[in-house]
């Protein structure tokens, strides 16, 4: 069927983020059989998680802005060596509903949280969508930056519990209504100091967007469906500098941000995806093609997206993407990327070669199996620490109005765990994963941390109309893991762009400081790796500033904290929670 936009001809399937291919999942494969050591338990509700995510009306949605959720953070707000918890949370068009609001839950270090929003200052009422997390300004506190449909805020970390709203006074006020999306702190330039990259979704003007069913953008198989993102103006991408006094400049044209824009930009994460110590900025883009940008080592950025690979998959199509985990899953010493798309496609994965350059590597590696559901929020992360790391995504629809027609497509789904066979290939697991990946919700950010300082990596996911998710990971066996907390002196002090190589048992992993991934959300600034049998690590620290530090033979099981310039200073283990 044919439906008509501004005269042009569209497939009346086009919906929201639809996928460009109608794909059919590859048959599964005998079960390996291999016992998983990893159990996920949702025990969100015990931990005082209690408060519902206010994201649109809950059985219909009548515009774009109601549909895309927003993300979480893990943030250790207090410097107190366990991770508190911020929620973004967004409204409904016909007023503010009572408890619409972000909420930050400090760790109670017993395997609860207490609620408090109001004494740290971040009671926020809005369309909330995407935070980062880092110290801008090196006072030693990580401080907060969160993307609206309306205008962006940036949170001051004071130090004694309270945030500051401090927008206008560091320059990111902007003229008019945006809709902010993906957003990171980057210390692109190198100089000590985090600057901000900020991606926005499209230009929305709800006076001006046909309602469900009334153009060829505004259905799906068929059923009246919110309309876009298709057919909407497209977004694009912002870089701000930091000057190191407290304010940002806005250098978007003279960075060559400016060449990201004609997409509907999503999820961002900065790294160094081509190995040569400059920090690279991946955009995944919604319906349109995904932009790589590399540094080009002078304040500028070129998009290398077509050319390594990343913009579009192995077939040559653009595809709805949305969430990002960004690792080393091959162990090969090069950072990958798995991004999250709609239903009826598959997710997919980039293998890096080493240079910069991808290889679409989705089927082979055995995730084509599953098409089922619209996945969101996402990681690559060793779960069981056996020293090869999994993934995982969580998953969710757009259309409450479509389950009713076509049961297959439902609103809630489950998560969806695919565990490392240590041999490039993945094996997808439901229930041998524990109760938390096959609940259905409809989810969208999620975050990874350990919470409860037990040595493994637990996920915080954000459902709409629902509370959230805290998924206990209980790991069992005698894998063995470290985790690395980073403080920068010349660099940024949240070490955010350094990268960490450990050398485990003839193996070799990589990871880097990231402030965003998943979907719109902020993960443990801490590194985890698991080192499976191997009870001594030795690693490589390469600064932000790109000055190396090699410290060998560190115990395993120990939270390592590591200051540059002067190595270890600090290696501690916490007393196993109980149950």
């Amino acid at each position: 069927m044919l439906g008509l936009l501004g005269g042009t001809p569209l497939i009346n399937s086009f919906g929201q983020g639809v996928s460009t291919r109608a794909v059919k999942p590859q048959p599964r494969g005998k079960p390996t059989g291999i016992p998983f050591n990893a159990c996920f338990t949702d025990i969100a509700d015990k931990a005082g998680l209690t408060a519902p995510l206010i994201y649109g009306p809950e059985d219909h949605r009548t515009y774009i802005v109601e549909t895309v959720g927003c993300g979480c953070a893990f943030i250790d707000y207090d410097n107190d060596g366990w991770l508190d918890i911020f929620t973004l949370s967004g409204t409904r068009l016909e007023g503010d509903p009572p408890g619409a609001t972000n909420r930050l839950y400090r760790n109670n270090r017993d395997g609860t949280f207490s609620d408090v929003t109001a004494k740290a200052g971040l009671t926020k009422v809005g369309w909330a969508s995407a935070v980062t997390v880092g110290d801008y300004n090196n006072d030693g506190f990580d401080d907060l930056f969160v993307t609206y449909w309306g205008q962006n805020i940036l949170y001051h970390n004071n130090g004694d519990g309270t945030f500051t709203d401090v927008t206008e006074k560091a320059g990111l006020l902007h003229a008019g209504k945006r809709w902010g999306s993906g957003c990171s702190f980057v210390d692109y330039d190198r100089d000590g100091h985090l600057d901000l990259a900020v991606a926005n979704y499209l230009e929305l003007d709800l006076a001006h967007i046909p309602k469900p069913g009334e153009s060829g953008f505004c259905n799906w198989k068929g059923i009246p469906v919110n309309c876009g993102p298709r057919g909407l103006p497209p977004g694009y991408a912002t870089l701000y500098h930091n000057n190191g006094d407290g304010t940002f400049t806005d250098v978007t044209e003279k960075s060559g941000f400016s060449k990201a824009k004609g997409a509907y930009c999503m999820t961002i994460a900065a790294a160094d995806f081509d190995n040569d110590g400059w920090p690279d900025i991946y955009i995944a883009c919604d319906s349109t093609p995904s932009f790589l940008l590399r540094n080009n080592h002078d304040g500028t950025f070129t998009d290398i997206g077509l050319e390594s690979g990343v913009a579009l998959n192995e077939d040559g199509m653009e595809q709805a993407g949305m969430g990002l985990g960004i690792g080393d899953y091959a162990l090969t010493g090069s950072l990958d990327i798995l991004k999250t798309h709609f239903a009826d496609d598959t997710v997919v994965l980039y293998r890096n070669d080493g240079k910069g350059g991808f290889e679409d590597v989705t089927n082979s590696s055995g995730l084509g199996v599953e098409t089922r559901y619209i996945s969101w929020g996402a990681g690559i992360f060793d779960f069981d620490n056996d020293g090869y790391p999994d993934l995982f995504w969580v998953t969710g629809s757009v259309y409450p109005e479509v389950e009713k027609v076509l049961p297959n497509y439902p609103f809630k789904s489950a998560r969806i765990l695919f565990r490392n066979l240590k041999n490039s290939k993945f094996e997808e697991l439901l229930e041998q994963a524990g109760p938390g990946i096959i609940a259905p919700h409809a989810s969208r950010g999620c975050a990874f941390g350990d919470f409860d300082n037990d040595g493994d990596i637990d996920i915080l996911i954000m459902n709409l109309n629902e509370a959230p998710s805290l998924l206990r990971n209980d790991v069992k066996g005698d894998n063995h893991w470290i985790k690395v907390k980073l403080i920068g002196v010349k660099s940024n002090r949240s070490a955010i762009g350094a990268r960490v190589t450990a050398r485990y048992g003839g193996k070799t992993q990589v990871q880097e400081v990231m402030s965003q991934s998943s979907f719109y959300s902020a993960n443990d600034l801490r590194l985890h790796f698991g080192l499976g049998d191997v009870n001594k690590v030795d690693l490589d620290i390469r600064w932000p500033n790109a000055k190396v530090e090699k410290i060998a033979g560190l115990a395993a099981n120990h939270f390592v904290t590591i200051r540059e310039g002067a190595g270890v200073i600090k290696s501690e283990t916490f007393p196993k929670p109980t149950a």
